[in-house]
């Protein structure tokens, strides 16, 4: 991505701080990539310390400033706590904060063990909530404005089938992304989500593709897939400056999905035993090889 990619003047959150969660990969990457273009010291955090120590090698290789990597599990309360504490103490307090760390696979939901369940929720939902909370704390004990951005997806809005605990946990996070517009918004904090359509990631498609193969963006009216500067625009335009009086949405970026097709799962009702029994080992071969990177 370069500057050209994105609709801002240079320098635009020059002076800001802003922490994004799973911002070793995917669209944590590409998001904290345009933050750092226009000027913003970017703190990246996951479980995998070899991948976020990675990407921010390479973001300020690429463009120069400050990219600043943390090993967190932010199922953690602990965890965030000690993270944040360190933050605060060592670079300043954040302006901004992405909640993009995730997790999510297909499956029918007859097949989910708690454990498997846990393994959503505790991710999205607990520890997007553990994190806004401790951030939020921070910032009105010390009367900081701030802006919080949370990446969701358009089931909150209808659901969906084949994957029940990220839609439910991020139907959560709507909630709590409008309950806290209110209760925080008068004191400076502002809260706003995305939920974006198809913006194929390596790691999207290995969990929500297991099938293989190209993804097609059928029946979408725009007849496409997201380009990565659309996303990495509108998240700078929650983030920054000029946009002070959003707050409490939730804006989709998926060229009418929702609205054409439901943008969800139901089209897998059609999958039979033997295809979901190959969704489950491709999937387990990649959580095997992410958990290999983890340990390393």
């Amino acid at each position: 991505m370069t500057l050209e990619d994105l609709i801002y003047k240079p320098g635009l959150l020059t002076g800001q701080r802003v922490l994004v969660t799973g911002g070793g990969t995917g669209l944590g990457r590409v998001m904290s990539e345009a933050l750092l273009l226009l000027g913003a010291e970017i703190h990246i955090c996951g479980r995998r310390g070899a991948v976020v120590e990675q990407t921010a090698s390479e973001l300020m290789a690429q463009h120069g400033g400050r990219v600043v990597p943390w090993v967190c599990d932010v199922r953690s309360d602990e965890a965030i706590q000690a993270m944040l504490d360190s933050i605060w103490q060592t670079h300043g307090p954040l302006d901004g904060l992405i909640n993009n760390a995730a997790g999510n696979f297909v499956s029918r939901t007859e097949d989910l063990s708690s454990r498997a369940f846990d393994a959503i929720a505790n991710i999205v939902f607990r520890g997007s909530f553990y994190m806004t909370l401790e951030c939020g704390k921070r910032w009105l004990a010390e009367g900081r404005k701030a802006s919080v951005i949370s990446i969701l997806t358009t089931w909150v809005w209808n659901g969906s089938a084949f994957t029940v605990p990220s839609a439910m946990a991020k139907a959560g996070l709507n909630a709590m992304t409008q309950s806290l517009a209110v209760e925080w918004g008068g004191r400076g904090i502002r809260l706003n989500a995305i939920a974006p359509g198809l913006f194929p990631t390596e790691g999207m498609s290995a969990r929500l593709n297991p099938g293989g193969g190209e993804h097609k963006a059928v029946g979408n009216p725009m007849g496409r897939t997201g380009r990565m500067s659309e996303l990495a625009n509108l998240a700078v335009f929650l983030m920054g400056p000029g946009s002070d009086y959003l707050n409490g949405q939730t804006i989709a970026i998926d060229g009418a999905q929702y609205q054409a097709t439901g943008g969800n799962f139901a089209h897998l009702a059609s999958w039979t035993d033997a295809d979901w029994q190959n969704a489950r080992d491709s999937i387990a071969k990649k959580n095997a090889t992410d958990r290999q990177q983890r340990q390393g």
